[in-house]
């Protein structure tokens, strides 16, 4: 099914087509798009900061080998740096990845920790995560410590740790084939058993630059953000209404637990018809290609590469990297 293959293209593929209708109200895209279900893949297919970041982060896992915490946030440092002087980093980037990316470049040889953006939770933070969901020879703990570590580089709120942790889950559990409606309560009960759980082996002493009386109650605070908008979207699953802006169900993804629910509902609202969830994802009032890029990055996982148009997969900026990427995991 080259599930790995249909994940990285997917992401590409919603971020490509949320690109043009981001900022963009449901009114103004009606305007121009009256029906969201026909809603083109643009031309050309042009994707941003999201999936930049996202190679970023396959090129620093590839290079790192044997995932441990410094070698692989050497890895991320050097290419976050690289990315945000790239001359193509003109895609609307995210300004705490810019920040943070700056300061690191400033400091070498300080301990990242001190670069990171501890106030936000922006979707930066995980929007760029799926690579990790797709090694399968990672355990369960370097799964989560890693997908933690790359978002703590540069958003240190541990809302966006908790949520990167979350989304990697996700990926994982459909590259090993779990259904799409066992995903709501397999997030919430993972959710659960972490809570408290500070991965201090991947962090450091990341949570003592937080208010946080410990480790534990700085990582609480993140879950616990989380597990609210998984009510969000079990209640919205409850009564699904495909014609509606997702946005208004699960949030307007800028933040990062809103990004994967938002996502998420896309995918879960179209599980078999991943053509469809990215454009719900894409056709949306918030940020409109982190939530299509995490929707597409799902529902590729789910379906295989087979799930894309041949035609947009010809066409997508990044093509040959992405398959030769996919390749090397499937």
């Amino acid at each position: 099914m080259k599930r790995a293959t249909g994940a990285l293209l997917g992401l590409a593929i919603g971020d490509a087509m949320g690109y043009p209708t981001e900022f963009r109200t449901i009114a103004q895209l009606a305007a121009t798009d009256p029906d969201w279900r026909r809603l083109p893949l643009p031309t050309p297919a042009l994707i941003t900061d999201d999936t930049q970041m996202t190679l970023a982060v396959a090129r620093a896992v590839r290079l790192t080998g044997e995932l441990a915490p410094q070698p692989f946030a050497e890895q991320l440092t050097d290419e976050f740096v690289a990315w945000c002087h790239a001359p193509d980093n003109n895609r609307a980037p995210g300004l705490t990845c810019m920040r943070a990316c700056r300061e690191l470049q400033r400091h070498p040889g300080r301990p990242w920790q001190v670069s990171s953006q501890m106030g936000s939770k922006g979707c930066g933070a995980n929007m760029r995560v799926a690579p990790i969901g797709l090694i399968r020879s990672l355990t369960a703990d370097q799964l989560s410590g890693a997908a933690q570590l790359q978002a703590a580089l540069t958003h240190g709120h541990p809302t966006g740790l908790a949520a990167s942790s979350l989304t990697a889950h996700t990926v994982r559990l459909l590259i090993e084939g779990w259904a799409p409606e066992q995903l709501p309560a397999e997030l919430r009960r993972f959710a659960l058993a972490n809570r408290t759980r500070y991965e201090s082996y991947w962090l450091g002493d990341l949570a003592a630059r937080a208010d946080d009386r410990l480790p534990e109650d700085f990582i609480a605070r993140g879950w616990d953000e989380c597990l609210e908008v998984l009510d969000r979207l079990d209640a919205a699953l409850a009564a699904p209404d495909r014609e509606s802006d997702p946005c208004l169900a699960t949030g307007a993804g800028w933040i990062a637990e809103e990004a994967l629910a938002t996502g998420l509902l896309c995918f879960l609202l179209f599980p078999d018809d991943p053509v469809t969830a990215v454009r719900r994802a894409a056709y949306s009032s918030g940020d409109s290609d982190s939530i299509a890029c995490l929707a597409g990055a799902f529902a590729g996982a789910y379906v295989g590469a087979a799930a894309w148009p041949a035609e947009w997969v010809e066409r997508i900026e990044h093509r040959d990297e992405l398959l030769a990427l996919g390749a090397f995991w499937d």
